[in-house]
């Protein structure tokens, strides 16, 4: 693999100059034609995929019924959707990010045990009291229907604690 295309974990975590609001369709929350389809005109420049000119000329497609008709939303909006072939090559993009993502915590997770047990304790010791808060504030105010007798019922309703994976 060339040097230039391994993107390093420093650049993930670092802002980029010029993000500015979206103007295009996005697909995993990025837009399909100001990132997407230049970076698969790249990889097919450079003999990485093989991803059809059509697909990338014209990445959004009308939906149609069953019938061939154009189909339509409860708005009265015709229906656009990312061709199949752009989907799941954003996809398989996708899975082997996060694949990159867990290899990268997996490597730090052994060649640095005791500091990445620092930094879930400390994340655990320092979110403990936001997430106390909260529960304390959903039940003050779950306490206070059933003081008012609005006739909403919390019962069934019990304290949930979220699981934070290390």
């Amino acid at each position: 693999m060339a040097k230039e295309s391994v993107i390093s974990i420093a650049n993930l975590l670092r802002p980029k100059e010029g993000n500015s609001a979206p103007v295009d369709r996005r697909s995993w929350s990025i837009p399909i034609a100001g990132v997407w389809v230049p970076f698969f005109m790249a990889t097919n420049a450079n003999g990485e995929s093989n991803i059809p000119s059509e697909v990338l000329g014209a990445p959004l497609r009308l939906a149609k019924e069953k019938d061939g008709t154009p189909k339509f939303s409860s708005t009265g909006r015709p229906v656009v959707r990312v061709v199949k072939e752009l989907s799941d090559q954003v996809r398989i993009v996708r899975d082997n990010f996060v694949f990159g993502l867990q290899s990268y915590t997996a490597a730090i997770q052994k060649a640095k045990p005791g500091q990445y047990e620092l930094q879930v304790e400390a994340a655990h010791n320092e979110g403990r009291p936001i997430n106390e808060k909260a529960a304390a504030d959903l039940q003050a105010y779950l306490d206070g229907l059933n003081a008012e007798g609005n006739g909403k019922s919390t019962q069934g309703v019990e304290e949930t604690r979220e699981l934070v994976t290390a």
